[in-house]
């Protein structure tokens, strides 16, 4: 048993569950024979949610996280590698 108490970071937790809906969201983009990249970039810059497709609930996972938070998580992921 560890006696020391331990720290809970939500941001480590918030980031982890943006994470899983950009994957989420790229694979039914490309399943639907669309480019994930080019459609999210479309839906971060315009807002507008179009640029996602519905299938398997891509619309409604994207839509659910402010856009700025999903740009603070793709800049953490990749700066933090630099």
């Amino acid at each position: 048993m560890n006696d020391e108490t331990q720290i809970y970071n939500i941001e480590d937790f918030d980031d982890k569950n943006v994470e899983k809906i950009l994957e989420d969201v790229y694979y039914a983009l490309e399943d639907r024979g669309y480019n994930p990249i080019k459609q999210l970039v479309g839906y971060i810059l315009s807002g507008d949610p179009g640029y996602i497709s519905s299938h398997l609930e891509a619309r409604r996972k994207i839509t659910s996280v402010d856009r700025s938070k999903i740009l603070e998580v793709i800049l953490r992921k990749y700066l933090k590698d630099v």
